[in-house]
Protein backbone atom coordinates (compact mmCIF):
# COMPACT_ATOMS: atom_id res chain seq x y z
CA UNK A 1 0.00 0.00 0.00
CA UNK A 2 2.57 2.60 0.72
CA UNK A 3 4.37 2.10 -2.97
CA UNK A 4 0.99 2.11 -4.22
CA UNK A 5 0.71 5.72 -2.41
CA UNK A 6 4.09 6.65 -3.79
CA UNK A 7 3.21 5.33 -7.32
CA UNK A 8 0.51 7.59 -7.35
CA UNK A 9 2.02 10.07 -6.36
CA UNK A 10 4.97 9.77 -9.38
CA UNK A 11 1.98 8.95 -11.82
CA UNK A 12 -0.43 12.01 -10.69
CA UNK A 13 -2.86 10.01 -9.74
CA UNK A 14 -3.79 11.22 -6.82
CA UNK A 15 -7.68 10.48 -5.90
CA UNK A 16 -9.79 13.89 -6.32
CA UNK A 17 -10.34 15.38 -2.97
CA UNK A 18 -13.70 14.67 -1.59
CA UNK A 19 -16.23 18.13 -0.25
CA UNK A 20 -15.48 18.23 3.34
CA UNK A 21 -19.59 17.60 4.85
CA UNK A 22 -20.59 18.08 8.22
CA UNK A 23 -22.49 14.36 7.35
CA UNK A 24 -19.07 12.73 7.49
CA UNK A 25 -18.29 13.79 11.08
CA UNK A 26 -17.44 10.93 13.34
CA UNK A 27 -13.58 9.59 14.24
CA UNK A 28 -13.58 13.41 15.18
CA UNK A 29 -16.50 12.97 17.55
CA UNK A 30 -15.05 9.68 19.46
CA UNK A 31 -11.29 11.02 19.43
CA UNK A 32 -12.77 13.97 21.63
CA UNK A 33 -15.29 12.35 23.91
CA UNK A 34 -12.30 9.60 24.67
CA UNK A 35 -9.33 12.12 25.37
CA UNK A 36 -11.47 13.68 27.50
CA UNK A 37 -11.93 11.69 31.38
CA UNK A 38 -13.03 13.38 34.51
CA UNK A 39 -9.77 13.98 35.69
CA UNK A 40 -9.32 16.14 32.82
CA UNK A 41 -12.16 18.28 33.74
CA UNK A 42 -10.71 18.08 37.29
CA UNK A 43 -7.64 19.84 36.47
CA UNK A 44 -9.51 21.92 34.41
CA UNK A 45 -11.59 23.07 37.41
CA UNK A 46 -8.99 23.68 39.73
CA UNK A 47 -7.28 25.58 37.29
CA UNK A 48 -10.22 27.76 37.33
CA UNK A 49 -10.64 27.91 41.32
CA UNK A 50 -6.82 28.88 41.69
CA UNK A 51 -6.57 31.34 39.12
CA UNK A 52 -9.90 32.57 37.78
CA UNK A 53 -10.16 33.39 34.12
CA UNK A 54 -6.50 33.53 33.38
CA UNK A 55 -5.32 30.35 31.82
CA UNK A 56 -8.24 30.38 29.55
CA UNK A 57 -5.82 31.02 26.89
CA UNK A 58 -3.78 28.44 27.90
CA UNK A 59 -7.13 26.09 27.31
CA UNK A 60 -7.46 27.65 23.95
CA UNK A 61 -4.01 26.59 23.18
CA UNK A 62 -3.95 22.89 23.96
CA UNK A 63 -6.71 22.38 22.09
CA UNK A 64 -4.35 23.61 18.77
CA UNK A 65 -1.78 21.34 20.06
CA UNK A 66 -4.02 18.66 20.18
CA UNK A 67 -5.65 19.50 16.34
CA UNK A 68 -2.06 19.28 14.85
CA UNK A 69 -1.25 16.05 16.41
CA UNK A 70 -4.50 13.99 15.76
CA UNK A 71 -4.34 15.66 12.11
CA UNK A 72 -1.12 14.29 12.11
CA UNK A 73 -1.41 10.92 12.54
CA UNK A 74 -4.54 10.99 10.53
CA UNK A 75 -2.64 12.26 7.49
CA UNK A 76 -0.19 9.57 8.06
CA UNK A 77 -2.72 7.05 7.88
CA UNK A 78 -4.47 8.32 4.63
CA UNK A 79 -1.28 9.70 2.98
CA UNK A 80 0.65 6.45 3.15
CA UNK A 81 -2.34 3.77 3.17
CA UNK A 82 -0.33 2.69 6.36
CA UNK A 83 -1.19 2.30 9.66
CA UNK A 84 0.51 4.25 12.48
CA UNK A 85 2.16 1.30 13.97
CA UNK A 86 3.58 0.51 10.63
CA UNK A 87 5.08 3.77 10.25
CA UNK A 88 6.31 3.51 14.40
CA UNK A 89 7.90 -0.23 12.78
CA UNK A 90 9.81 1.52 10.18
CA UNK A 91 11.70 3.40 12.95
CA UNK A 92 13.54 0.98 14.45
CA UNK A 93 12.58 -2.39 16.96
CA UNK A 94 12.51 -0.10 19.80
CA UNK A 95 9.41 1.52 19.25
CA UNK A 96 8.25 -2.15 19.31
CA UNK A 97 9.74 -2.73 22.94
CA UNK A 98 8.48 1.06 24.23
CA UNK A 99 4.42 0.16 22.76
CA UNK A 100 4.17 -3.89 23.86
CA UNK A 101 5.46 -2.32 27.60
CA UNK A 102 3.25 0.21 27.37
CA UNK A 103 0.27 -0.57 26.15
CA UNK A 104 0.59 -3.80 28.82
CA UNK A 105 1.49 -1.59 31.80
CA UNK A 106 -0.89 1.32 31.11
CA UNK A 107 -3.63 -1.10 30.12
CA UNK A 108 -3.73 -3.15 33.40
CA UNK A 109 -3.75 0.24 35.31
CA UNK A 110 -5.78 2.61 33.33
CA UNK A 111 -8.19 -0.19 33.28
CA UNK A 112 -9.33 0.05 36.96
CA UNK A 113 -9.17 3.96 36.75
CA UNK A 114 -11.76 3.89 33.71
CA UNK A 115 -13.96 1.55 35.77
CA UNK A 116 -13.67 3.03 39.10
CA UNK A 117 -14.50 6.54 37.31
CA UNK A 118 -17.07 6.09 35.76
CA UNK A 119 -18.55 4.06 39.16
CA UNK A 120 -18.44 7.37 41.11
CA UNK A 121 -21.00 9.11 39.53
CA UNK A 122 -23.70 6.08 39.73
CA UNK A 123 -22.75 5.43 43.10
CA UNK A 124 -23.78 9.23 44.00
CA UNK A 125 -26.83 8.69 41.90
CA UNK A 126 -27.94 5.25 43.44
CA UNK A 127 -26.73 5.67 46.86
CA UNK A 128 -26.89 2.70 48.92
CA UNK A 129 -27.89 0.40 45.83
CA UNK A 130 -24.06 -1.21 45.61
CA UNK A 131 -20.52 -0.98 46.61
CA UNK A 132 -18.70 1.63 44.63
CA UNK A 133 -15.76 -1.38 43.68
CA UNK A 134 -19.14 -3.40 42.08
CA UNK A 135 -20.43 -0.46 40.26
CA UNK A 136 -17.14 -0.27 38.88
CA UNK A 137 -17.00 -4.43 38.12
CA UNK A 138 -20.22 -3.53 36.32
CA UNK A 139 -19.18 -0.94 34.09
CA UNK A 140 -16.19 -2.71 33.17
CA UNK A 141 -18.13 -5.83 31.64
CA UNK A 142 -20.53 -3.97 30.39
CA UNK A 143 -18.12 -1.83 28.23
CA UNK A 144 -16.57 -5.23 27.59
CA UNK A 145 -20.11 -6.19 26.07
CA UNK A 146 -20.51 -3.27 24.39
CA UNK A 147 -17.39 -3.25 21.97
CA UNK A 148 -17.16 -7.15 21.97
CA UNK A 149 -20.47 -7.27 20.05
CA UNK A 150 -20.89 -4.06 18.04
CA UNK A 151 -18.75 -2.60 15.14
CA UNK A 152 -17.51 0.55 14.71
CA UNK A 153 -20.88 2.21 12.76
CA UNK A 154 -22.56 1.37 16.27
CA UNK A 155 -19.87 2.70 18.59
CA UNK A 156 -19.03 5.75 16.45
CA UNK A 157 -23.05 6.82 17.20
CA UNK A 158 -23.26 5.36 21.13
CA UNK A 159 -19.98 7.84 21.82
CA UNK A 160 -21.86 10.90 19.54
CA UNK A 161 -25.08 10.37 21.70
CA UNK A 162 -22.63 10.68 24.66
CA UNK A 163 -20.95 13.53 23.35
CA UNK A 164 -24.24 15.45 23.33
CA UNK A 165 -25.34 14.67 26.32
CA UNK A 166 -21.79 15.67 27.89
CA UNK A 167 -22.14 18.71 25.53
CA UNK A 168 -25.51 20.21 27.15
CA UNK A 169 -24.47 19.73 30.88
CA UNK A 170 -21.58 20.87 30.63
CA UNK A 171 -23.00 24.30 28.26
CA UNK A 172 -25.67 24.11 31.15
CA UNK A 173 -23.66 24.69 33.86
CA UNK A 174 -21.12 27.43 32.21
CA UNK A 175 -24.43 29.27 31.63
CA UNK A 176 -25.29 28.18 34.64
CA UNK A 177 -22.79 30.09 37.07
CA UNK A 178 -23.28 33.49 34.91
CA UNK A 179 -19.67 33.82 33.49
CA UNK A 180 -18.45 37.54 33.33
CA UNK A 181 -17.59 37.29 29.97
CA UNK A 182 -15.36 41.00 29.91
CA UNK A 183 -12.94 38.46 32.22
CA UNK A 184 -13.09 35.60 30.05
CA UNK A 185 -12.07 37.92 27.08
CA UNK A 186 -9.14 39.30 29.17
CA UNK A 187 -8.20 35.85 29.71
CA UNK A 188 -7.33 35.26 26.29
CA UNK A 189 -3.98 37.68 26.27
CA UNK A 190 -1.08 34.94 27.54
CA UNK A 191 0.05 35.84 31.05
CA UNK A 192 0.88 33.74 33.84
CA UNK A 193 0.22 34.61 37.38
CA UNK A 194 2.90 33.42 40.03
CA UNK A 195 2.68 29.59 40.93
CA UNK A 196 0.94 29.44 37.74
CA UNK A 197 3.75 27.48 34.97
CA UNK A 198 2.75 23.77 35.97
CA UNK A 199 -0.91 24.22 35.81
CA UNK A 200 -0.52 26.80 32.40
CA UNK A 201 1.51 23.09 31.13
CA UNK A 202 -1.25 20.93 32.46
CA UNK A 203 -4.00 22.81 31.10
CA UNK A 204 -2.29 22.79 27.41
CA UNK A 205 -0.46 19.36 27.28
CA UNK A 206 -2.86 17.09 29.63
CA UNK A 207 -6.83 17.84 28.59
CA UNK A 208 -7.34 15.48 25.64
CA UNK A 209 -3.95 14.57 25.60
CA UNK A 210 -3.70 10.78 25.53
CA UNK A 211 -3.04 7.26 23.27
CA UNK A 212 -6.32 8.25 21.47
CA UNK A 213 -4.76 10.85 19.86
CA UNK A 214 -2.77 7.78 18.18
CA UNK A 215 -6.06 5.57 17.74
CA UNK A 216 -7.71 8.73 16.15
CA UNK A 217 -5.97 7.45 12.39
CA UNK A 218 -6.90 3.59 13.20
CA UNK A 219 -10.82 5.13 13.82
CA UNK A 220 -10.72 7.33 10.73
CA UNK A 221 -9.61 4.03 8.74
CA UNK A 222 -12.39 2.37 10.47
CA UNK A 223 -15.04 4.74 8.95
CA UNK A 224 -13.80 3.75 5.84
CA UNK A 225 -11.15 6.45 4.92
CA UNK A 226 -8.29 4.87 3.77
CA UNK A 227 -6.86 7.25 0.97
CA UNK A 228 -5.71 10.63 0.00
CA UNK A 229 -9.06 11.96 -0.98
CA UNK A 230 -10.90 11.86 2.61
CA UNK A 231 -8.31 14.54 3.47
CA UNK A 232 -10.49 17.15 3.69
CA UNK A 233 -13.01 15.77 5.44
CA UNK A 234 -10.40 14.11 7.89
CA UNK A 235 -9.29 17.54 8.22
CA UNK A 236 -12.75 19.29 8.98
CA UNK A 237 -13.56 15.91 11.39
CA UNK A 238 -10.10 16.59 13.31
CA UNK A 239 -11.51 20.38 14.06
CA UNK A 240 -14.89 19.30 15.26
CA UNK A 241 -13.00 17.61 17.85
CA UNK A 242 -11.20 19.86 19.39
CA UNK A 243 -13.10 22.84 19.24
CA UNK A 244 -15.98 20.14 20.92
CA UNK A 245 -13.11 19.99 23.48
CA UNK A 246 -12.54 23.69 23.66
CA UNK A 247 -16.11 23.76 24.56
CA UNK A 248 -15.96 21.17 27.24
CA UNK A 249 -12.66 22.92 28.86
CA UNK A 250 -13.96 26.73 28.45
CA UNK A 251 -16.78 25.69 30.00
CA UNK A 252 -15.50 24.12 33.10
CA UNK A 253 -12.60 26.86 33.67
CA UNK A 254 -15.64 29.04 34.02
CA UNK A 255 -17.48 27.17 36.86
CA UNK A 256 -13.73 26.99 38.55
CA UNK A 257 -13.56 30.66 38.41
CA UNK A 258 -16.93 31.17 38.98
CA UNK A 259 -18.00 28.47 41.76
CA UNK A 260 -14.80 27.84 43.08
CA UNK A 261 -12.21 30.59 42.95
CA UNK A 262 -14.88 33.43 43.79
CA UNK A 263 -15.84 31.51 47.25
CA UNK A 264 -12.11 30.47 47.87
CA UNK A 265 -14.04 26.17 47.48
CA UNK A 266 -10.93 24.02 47.09
CA UNK A 267 -11.58 20.52 45.56
CA UNK A 268 -10.06 16.95 46.04
CA UNK A 269 -7.92 15.85 43.06
CA UNK A 270 -8.81 13.24 41.10
CA UNK A 271 -12.23 12.34 40.06
CA UNK A 272 -13.31 12.49 43.53
CA UNK A 273 -13.34 16.40 43.11
CA UNK A 274 -16.26 15.64 40.78
CA UNK A 275 -18.44 14.43 43.34
CA UNK A 276 -17.27 17.30 45.15
CA UNK A 277 -18.46 19.72 42.63
CA UNK A 278 -21.27 18.18 42.77
CA UNK A 279 -21.78 18.64 46.28
CA UNK A 280 -21.19 22.85 45.99
CA UNK A 281 -23.57 22.60 42.78
CA UNK A 282 -26.50 21.05 44.83
CA UNK A 283 -25.65 23.80 47.61
CA UNK A 284 -25.82 26.55 45.42
CA UNK A 285 -28.38 25.53 42.88
CA UNK A 286 -30.31 22.59 43.99
CA UNK A 287 -30.53 18.84 43.16
CA UNK A 288 -32.04 18.99 39.94
CA UNK A 289 -28.31 20.71 38.84
CA UNK A 290 -26.34 18.44 40.86
CA UNK A 291 -28.39 15.36 39.51
CA UNK A 292 -27.92 16.23 36.12
CA UNK A 293 -23.82 17.05 36.82
CA UNK A 294 -23.67 13.78 37.79
CA UNK A 295 -25.26 12.12 34.89
CA UNK A 296 -22.46 14.55 32.74
CA UNK A 297 -20.21 12.99 35.00
CA UNK A 298 -20.85 9.19 34.15
CA UNK A 299 -21.04 10.27 30.47
CA UNK A 300 -17.76 12.01 30.11
CA UNK A 301 -15.97 8.87 32.38
CA UNK A 302 -17.84 5.82 30.03
CA UNK A 303 -16.66 7.48 26.87
CA UNK A 304 -13.18 7.17 28.48
CA UNK A 305 -13.57 3.52 29.31
CA UNK A 306 -15.46 2.46 25.64
CA UNK A 307 -13.04 4.76 23.91
CA UNK A 308 -10.02 3.04 25.09
CA UNK A 309 -11.76 -0.09 25.70
CA UNK A 310 -12.06 0.11 21.14
CA UNK A 311 -9.50 2.20 19.89
CA UNK A 312 -6.36 0.71 22.08
CA UNK A 313 -7.76 -2.50 21.79
CA UNK A 314 -7.97 -1.87 17.56
CA UNK A 315 -3.92 -0.69 18.18
CA UNK A 316 -2.83 -3.36 19.53
CA UNK A 317 -4.48 -5.58 16.93
CA UNK A 318 -2.88 -4.29 14.36
CA UNK A 319 0.77 -4.57 16.76
CA UNK A 320 0.24 -8.46 16.06
CA UNK A 321 -1.15 -8.75 12.96
CA UNK A 322 2.27 -6.70 11.91
CA UNK A 323 4.52 -9.63 13.38
CA UNK A 324 1.83 -12.14 11.88
CA UNK A 325 2.34 -10.65 8.58
CA UNK A 326 5.49 -9.77 8.68
CA UNK A 327 5.26 -7.09 6.20
CA UNK A 328 3.34 -3.69 6.15
CA UNK A 329 -0.19 -3.37 7.33
CA UNK A 330 -2.64 -1.43 5.64
CA UNK A 331 -5.66 0.68 6.40
CA UNK A 332 -7.83 -0.86 4.49
CA UNK A 333 -7.15 -3.67 6.56
CA UNK A 334 -8.95 -1.77 9.52
CA UNK A 335 -11.70 -0.47 7.42
CA UNK A 336 -12.78 -4.30 6.79
CA UNK A 337 -13.84 -4.47 10.17
CA UNK A 338 -11.92 -7.52 10.60
CA UNK A 339 -9.84 -6.68 13.26
CA UNK A 340 -12.65 -5.86 15.33
CA UNK A 341 -13.27 -9.89 15.14
CA UNK A 342 -10.32 -10.89 15.97
CA UNK A 343 -8.32 -12.84 18.49
CA UNK A 344 -5.94 -10.25 19.06
CA UNK A 345 -8.93 -7.18 19.90
CA UNK A 346 -10.44 -9.89 21.93
CA UNK A 347 -7.52 -10.71 23.96
CA UNK A 348 -6.67 -6.57 25.10
CA UNK A 349 -10.40 -6.00 25.60
CA UNK A 350 -10.30 -8.63 28.13
CA UNK A 351 -6.60 -7.45 29.81
CA UNK A 352 -8.53 -4.23 29.99
CA UNK A 353 -11.16 -5.54 32.06
CA UNK A 354 -10.36 -8.75 33.77
CA UNK A 355 -7.05 -8.13 35.35
CA UNK A 356 -7.27 -4.58 36.46
CA UNK A 357 -10.31 -5.72 38.68
CA UNK A 358 -7.84 -6.99 41.00
CA UNK A 359 -7.06 -3.47 41.56
CA UNK A 360 -10.50 -2.45 42.95
CA UNK A 361 -10.39 -4.55 45.58
CA UNK A 362 -6.21 -4.15 47.19
CA UNK A 363 -4.39 -1.17 46.94
CA UNK A 364 -2.41 -0.65 43.94
CA UNK A 365 0.97 -2.46 44.01
CA UNK A 366 3.51 1.02 44.66
CA UNK A 367 6.46 -0.49 42.09
CA UNK A 368 3.30 -0.93 39.30
CA UNK A 369 2.06 2.65 40.45
CA UNK A 370 6.00 3.94 39.62
CA UNK A 371 5.80 1.97 36.21
CA UNK A 372 2.95 3.20 34.67
CA UNK A 373 3.45 6.50 35.92
CA UNK A 374 7.08 6.51 33.85
CA UNK A 375 5.72 4.76 30.89
CA UNK A 376 2.55 7.01 30.43
CA UNK A 377 4.92 10.52 30.92
CA UNK A 378 6.70 9.52 27.87
CA UNK A 379 3.93 8.79 25.60
CA UNK A 380 2.56 12.18 24.58
CA UNK A 381 6.51 13.25 23.35
CA UNK A 382 7.00 9.85 21.80
CA UNK A 383 4.13 10.65 20.02
CA UNK A 384 4.81 14.34 18.72
CA UNK A 385 8.29 13.63 17.69
CA UNK A 386 7.88 10.14 15.69
CA UNK A 387 4.85 12.14 13.89
CA UNK A 388 7.95 14.88 12.94
CA UNK A 389 10.07 12.17 11.61
CA UNK A 390 7.64 10.32 9.87
CA UNK A 391 5.80 12.99 8.04
CA UNK A 392 9.35 14.73 7.36
CA UNK A 393 10.83 11.68 5.45
CA UNK A 394 10.43 9.68 2.73
CA UNK A 395 8.22 7.11 4.30
CA UNK A 396 5.44 9.98 3.18
CA UNK A 397 4.24 11.18 -0.26
CA UNK A 398 6.22 14.48 -0.34
CA UNK A 399 2.55 16.00 -1.51
CA UNK A 400 1.44 15.33 2.43
CA UNK A 401 4.81 15.83 4.21
CA UNK A 402 4.86 18.55 7.24
CA UNK A 403 5.03 22.15 5.99
CA UNK A 404 6.76 24.66 8.29
CA UNK A 405 3.61 25.30 10.55
CA UNK A 406 3.19 21.59 11.38
CA UNK A 407 6.70 21.00 12.10
CA UNK A 408 6.49 23.96 14.64
CA UNK A 409 3.61 23.15 16.11
CA UNK A 410 4.78 19.30 16.54
CA UNK A 411 8.01 20.28 17.31
CA UNK A 412 6.86 22.60 20.52
CA UNK A 413 4.17 20.17 21.43
CA UNK A 414 6.94 17.69 22.09
CA UNK A 415 9.05 20.11 23.66
CA UNK A 416 6.27 20.65 26.13
CA UNK A 417 5.10 17.03 26.40
CA UNK A 418 8.91 16.35 27.55
CA UNK A 419 8.92 19.25 30.27
CA UNK A 420 5.69 17.61 31.66
CA UNK A 421 7.02 13.71 31.27
CA UNK A 422 9.91 15.40 33.78
CA UNK A 423 7.48 17.08 36.13
CA UNK A 424 5.34 13.86 36.23
CA UNK A 425 8.28 11.64 36.54
CA UNK A 426 9.74 14.38 39.62
CA UNK A 427 6.40 13.92 41.01
CA UNK A 428 6.03 10.23 41.44
CA UNK A 429 6.15 8.77 44.66
CA UNK A 430 10.02 7.04 44.55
Amino acid sequence: MADTARQRETEGTEPPLRTASWRHIGPGIVVAATGVGAGDLVATLIAGSKFGYTLLWAAVAGCLVKISLAEAAGRWHLATGRTLFDGWRSLGTWTTVYFAGYVAVWGFVYGAAAMSSSALPLQALFPGVMDLKWWAVLCGVGGLVFVWFNRYAVFEKVMTLLVGVMFVVTVYLAVRVTPHLGDAVAGLAPVLPDGSLIYTLGLIGGVGGTITLAAYGYWVNAKGWTDTSWMRVMRLDNRVAYVTTGIFVVAMLFVGAELLHSAGVALAKGDKGLLDLGDVLADQYGTVTSKLFLVGFFATSITSLIGVWHGVSLMFADFVAHFRARGTTTGEEVASGAREKSLPFRAYLLWLTFPPMSLLFLDQPFGLVIVYGVIGAFFMPFLALTLVWLLNSSRTPRAWRNGMLSNGVLAAAGVLFLVLCVQQVRELPW
